[in-house]
């Protein structure tokens, strides 16, 4: 085993034995709207939201077939923990890709924790040495526990025309949060709305997206390590599965210890193991995350391989990755709805872990990065060699 696969394998079992802790706290969690301090407390000590931050920047440089893996067993024991611990962690990885001067900003002082939108919702006008930002940013996961946001802008020339999208990095003490955050899943991760008027952005701290997908990043000094080449779009997109793996994961765990000691009402079996019904849905919900598993799998491994060995990867594969990351997100959604009716009525119960986990997966697998439809669009055209009509962003 390289010494890249034991570090992952042990930020994995670190992960793990966080488990116990995340489901205690779940329910207040989610009560809450917002990760307790234990939970963001065990995180920061563990380094996970710095996962994938460059070994030079005080993080672990794990591999995105890692970043899956530790998601995924956060997500067993609280989904909106896991979700964060991505979000801030993807948001993360963004600034390691800055400008040099904009790494040192950001990361020297060792503690920066960045959450970030990356849906442009804002206005800017180019001055001299950045850009003057006001805007609105909604659904910023982690904002409560950030001390950092990347916020997506319209890069303007000085004439005020539409040159492209970039991400700017603005201090969470320049922004102010208002709470819009109040859904039927994932209500712990606080996913509210940054608000800001007037901020000025140095150059140094703002990513051009158009040069991120074509992985032109600017960095000089502060390069080399290998996820300063890996596939900007494809790789945020395949993060956010980690923590819906992990959940469809933990339902199917329930589902299973609940059919040996449940019936099922109105017939005459006293256990659900001696129906053959039973059997089939269990084994078609186990194969559809082994399958979500296998997608993601093989993309982690493509992301890695190909900036390990100094490629970019083609357009092709990154649309192929966002059509994986959609039927992901669909084979996740059916498998914890057999799930849970395998579980009946009582799963739906305020104290049953089994409807929280339903709800996260229900909500999050609709994130725009995970949504079946488009994407499958989107790699249809590229299949038929036509141009995207949903997002160049890929």
């Amino acid at each position: 085993m390289s010494d890249l696969e034991s570090d992952g394998a042990m930020l994995v079992a670190q992960a793990r034995e966080l488990r116990p802790l995340l489901s205690a706290n779940a329910a207040r969690v989610e009560h809450d709207r917002r990760l307790v301090d234990e939970n963001v407390e065990a995180l920061e000590r563990l380094g996970f939201f710095k996962l994938a931050v460059p070994k030079r920047w005080g993080g672990h440089g794990a591999s995105p077939a890692t970043w899956l893996k530790v998601a995924a067993e956060l997500a067993k024991g609280c989904t909106s923990t896991a979700w964060v611990q991505v979000i801030i962690g993807g948001s993360s990885w963004i600034a390691s890709l800055l400008d040099d001067r904009g790494q040192e900003e950001i990361f020297a002082a060792g503690a920066a924790r960045i959450c970030g939108v990356i849906t442009p919702s804002a206005q800017s006008r180019r001055v001299n040495g950045g850009y003057i930002v006001s805007g609105r940013w909604s659904f910023a996961s982690g904002c409560l526990h950030s001390t950092w946001a990347a916020l997506a802008l319209p890069l303007t020339d000085h004439g005020g025309k539409v040159i492209g999208e970039g991400l700017a990095f603005v201090p969470l003490t320049e922004l102010s949060i208002e709470e819009t955050w109040f859904m039927a899943g994932m209500r712990g991760t606080g996913s509210n709305t940054l608000v800001g008027s007037e901020i000025f952005v140095p150059d140094y701290r703002i990513l051009s997206l158009a040069a991120c997908v074509a992985g032109d990043y600017p960095a000089k000094k502060h390069s080399g390590a290998r996820s300063d080449r890996w596939a900007f779009v494809p790789a945020l997109a395949l993060s956010l599965t980690g923590a819906m793996l992990g959940a469809a994961e933990a339902t199917l765990e329930l589902v299973i210890e609940g059919t040996h000691k449940r019936g099922i009402t109105y017939t005459s079996y006293e256990r659900q193991t001696d129906s053959q019904v039973v059997h089939h849905q269990i084994a078609e919900a186990a194969l559809k995350i082994q399958g979500a598993w296998l997608h993601a799998n093989r993309a982690a491994d493509e992301i890695d391989s190909l900036a390990g060995a100094g490629y970019r990867m083609e357009y092709l594969s990154r649309a192929r990755i966002r059509g994986e990351c959609g039927l992901i997100g669909k084979l996740l959604r059916e498998a914890a709805d057999e799930l849970i009716s395998i579980a009946g009525a009582a799963s739906f119960a305020d104290a049953s872990a089994l409807q929280r986990l339903w709800r996260d997966i229900n909500v999050a697998t609709r994130h725009p990065h995970l949504a079946y439809a488009h994407n499958l669009e989107l790699y249809g055209h590229a299949l038929l060699g036509l141009e995207g009509n949903i997002t160049t962003g890929i």
